[in-house]
């Protein structure tokens, strides 16, 4: 189920809500916990019910160790556990790459087995591994199996993260029966699912209808097109996945649950180190208490701790995605992370302002160049469209990818402007909502900071409810979010 769609807005959430605070406010505490366990069930099972299977299984799997961790810490029982969380990872996600790259190595003909990667696989199985690994550590204390099943199927955060701690979810969780209706969060995580939608609905949405056209149409771009594709990719991968953390976190407000933050403007980072901290919050620190500090951190010299850094990006390219663009994608991060860390710690910080924005401004171009490799379906299909940037034919900027970025509401004011007649008024659209977009996303306040400064009236209650119902008009054209494929 999306968020972005008829079902979960006018029945999924509205029953989520009332079942809900209806259970604590007639002091069910405990059945709060069921009933928001079987609805994130029911929100997962929506898009195939076989998906829902293999979930019930890993709960199942994951607490029966759990409770053996709990009783014997035994390193052998944590590592087996480990390796069958990524076994099966492995199986859903990597087993038809394997044999692809065998095939290809070794010219042999394996057939490939088509399995259908389950939804949010890559972030319930990281989220349980971590929960089976701080059980074996002493970090976490017993919980029941209502209370696990509801930290692993928690819907708001179940498909495209965060990746959250037992720590931030389970006193939360132990707390429902003190629990009553804020109405002052309830309408801060309305706003915040608002703008969360809007950047969906409205910006990803819009620039991924050119980011399409432009690899499908390799052949026919010019330098110009081509560096647009790119820079309409950085955006929708942008608002996409921040829309979804949004909308996260302002469902969790909206149940009185706090989710952590995963998103904190990583356009606006001067540096790849400082990306790092704003791009995926939670799975740079999956990495660095479960990879990076266990191979050694920087406790065994620059070198070693130099390296260490290029085995996590390493595994978050290959995290990301079963394909070799992936993995250069993650080393394109690892290796400038390298350095910059390198130079931090040998080159005097220069805070002046307009190096500052230089510095935003590379980092930005860097990442969007490295998107590239995420987004192409291959490392030849990405190397096509950069060259094409660097060696294509200078002509006009295509039509056909200027139409892409039309949405109806758009060309309606230019009709009423009487602009709708110029033979550009089609870029005129096109480059008002990239600039909006980069506005937006590297130098404009990002959407908590907008919600935390909001002043509830009828003003702003009006505001947000044209936003909603535009999005909601809107949902006919949407698609699913880009990290459901992750």
């Amino acid at each position: 189920m999306l968020f972005n769609s008829y079902i979960f807005v006018f029945v999924f959430f509205p029953i989520c809500l009332v079942g809900y605070y209806g259970l604590l406010k007639s002091g069910k505490s405990e059945a709060a916990k069921v009933f928001l366990t079987v609805m994130s069930l029911w929100f997962y099972g929506y898009f195939n019910l076989s998906y829902l299977l293999i979930m019930v299984c890993s709960i199942a799997g994951n607490y029966l160790f759990h409770r053996l961790l709990s009783r014997e810490p035994r390193k052998a029982v944590m590592i087996l556990a480990v390796a069958l969380n990524l076994g099966v990872l492995f199986y859903f996600k990597y087993f038809d790459f394997f044999l692809d790259t065998v095939n290809v190595a070794f010219g042999t003909d394996f057939v490939l087995r088509g399995i259908l990667l389950p939804l949010g696989i890559s972030f319930f199985t990281f989220q349980q591994i971590s929960f089976i690994v701080d059980t074996y550590r002493g970090e976490v204390a017993d919980c029941s199996l209502s209370e696990y099943a509801l930290f692993v199927s928690f819907f708001p955060q179940l498909i495209a993260g965060p990746i959250v701690n037992h720590n931030e979810m389970l006193p939360q969780f132990r707390a429902f029966g003190k629990k009553k209706a804020d109405w002052e969060q309830i309408a801060g995580g309305f706003a915040l699912f608002v703008l969360g939608l809007a950047k969906k609905v409205l910006l990803a949405d819009t620039f991924g209808a050119g980011v399409d056209y432009g690899y499908e149409n390799l052949a026919l771009l010019g330098r110009g097109d081509a560096a647009l594709v790119i820079l309409f990719y950085a955006l929708q991968l942008y608002f996409d996945f921040s829309g979804y953390c949004d909308m996260a976190v302002g469902i969790g407000g909206m149940l009185g649950i706090e989710i952590p933050v995963n998103f904190n403007s990583p356009y606006k980072a001067v540096n790849i180190v400082d990306f790092w901290k704003r791009w995926h919050i939670t799975l740079n620190r999956f990495f660095t208490k479960y990879v990076y500090i266990p191979l050694g951190g920087n406790r065994k010299g620059q070198g070693r701790m130099y390296l260490n850094f290029l085995v996590v990006f390493f595994l978050s390219g290959l995290w990301h995605g079963a394909g070799f663009h992936f993995l250069v994608w993650g080393m394109l991060h690892g290796v400038l992370y390298v350095v910059t860390r390198f130079w931090q710690r040998h080159v005097p910080k220069n805070k002046h302002r307009v190096m500052t924005v230089l510095s935003q401004i590379a980092t930005f171009l860097y990442v969007s160049v490295a998107w590239v490799y995420f987004r192409a379906e291959s490392i030849a299909q990405a190397n096509t469209l950069l060259k094409t940037v660097w060696k294509g034919e200078a002509k006009k900027i295509s039509l056909d990818l200027a139409e892409c970025l039309q949405p109806d509401e758009f060309w309606y004011v230019l009709k009423v402007l009487h602009l709708d007649n110029l033979s550009f008024s089609r870029y005129i659209v096109m480059f008002v909502i990239l600039a909006a977009g980069l506005y937006f996303s590297m130098a404009g306040r990002n959407a908590k900071e907008r919600v935390s400064r909001l002043k509830y009236g009828p003003v702003s209650a009006a505001v947000l409810v044209v936003l909603a119902v535009w999005c909601i008009l809107s949902f006919s054209g949407v698609s699913t979010f880009l990290y459901f494929n992750f």
